[in-house]
């Protein structure tokens, strides 16, 4: 699969949403859900599209979606255009590979992020309060340091363009209910440390993920998407090394690139080399092959 995908174009089919690399189509019954090869950071949408991207993101979700279905029920429907209603069927090639069938779900208003290294906004914030989410952690931890057990650290979900913003356990409670937020709190962290030790046989470190559940009808269950190279940090083991940022599988590549730049992380994106382009294909390509064969 080489052909691009940076804006579907599904006339016949409502499209519902378009977010930072989704758009999704409401089928009536069902909802299709085709993933782009746009690529964000900083919560802007970067001009140019990544190879294969999307093929990846729906490869990995479906590996991880199948794998987890002991734990949790999922949205997944079938991944194969010829499953798909037949309407859809003339912009197979669209959806070939980076789509979705999936139920209808009411989606809860938090992310749901589980943590079990310290990074990103979860390093900064402890350099600032020794805390994340209002969970103290041992003074003495490094940049990348293991968390000797992995934390729920639910967000806000921001509109398209925006920031989400982490909060307490409590906030997060407050949104969903008390009852509701244990459930994904507890169901977050159960996936989390299964796919942690898949994972680490694979030699990938799981660093921290983020998840998305709705409710469908009465019963809580996994949407969006699963353990992506976009919804988590994939870190390669062998080069592992706590006190520094970490190299990594994930669109973190691209992110540290964007930050030797003179640029004010707000839209428009700076064009992106065909170097960046390429290499950042090669380590979503990478991830897959190492998770899945």
């Amino acid at each position: 699969m080489t052909k691009i995908v940076t804006q579907t174009n599904c006339p016949e089919l409502k499209l519902v949403n378009q977010g930072k690399v989704r758009d999704i189509y409401d089928l009536g019954e069902h909802l299709l859900i085709v993933t782009s090869d746009r690529i964000s950071a900083f919560d802007v949408i970067m001009n140019e599209g990544i190879p294969q991207k999307g093929y990846v993101l729906t490869q990995v979700s479906k590996f991880w979606f199948e794998m987890m279905g002991d734990i949790i029920p999922n949205h997944l429907i079938a991944t194969e255009v010829d499953d798909f209603p037949a309407i859809t069927h003339q912009y197979r090639d669209q959806l070939e590979g980076r789509s979705m069938l999936t139920k209808k779900a009411v989606p809860l208003p938090i992310e749901c992020i589980v943590r079990g290294y310290l990074s990103g906004s979860g390093w900064k914030e402890y350099q600032q309060q020794g805390s994340v989410c209002g969970i103290d952690l041992p003074a003495d931890m490094l940049e990348s340091s293991k968390i000797a057990t992995p934390i729920f650290t639910p967000s806000t979900k921001a509109e398209l363009g925006a920031h989400d913003e982490n909060i307490s356990f409590a906030q997060a409670a407050e949104l969903c209910g008390v009852e509701r937020a244990q459930s994904v709190r507890d169901v977050s962290i159960q996936i989390y440390e299964r796919a942690r030790e898949f994972a680490a046989t694979k030699g990938i470190i799981i660093a921290d993920t983020k998840f998305e559940f709705g409710m469908f009808g009465d019963q809580l269950i996994w949407i969006d998407e699963a353990l992506t190279p976009d919804s988590s940090r994939f870190w390669p083991t062998d080069q592992y090394q706590a006190g520094c940022a970490q190299s990594s599988f994930d669109k973190q590549f691209l992110r540290d690139y964007l930050e030797t730049l003179d640029w004010g992380k707000t839209a428009p994106a700076p064009p992106l080399p065909d170097e960046i382009i390429q290499k950042t294909s090669e380590k979503y390509l990478e991830a897959l092959k190492l998770l899945t064969c």
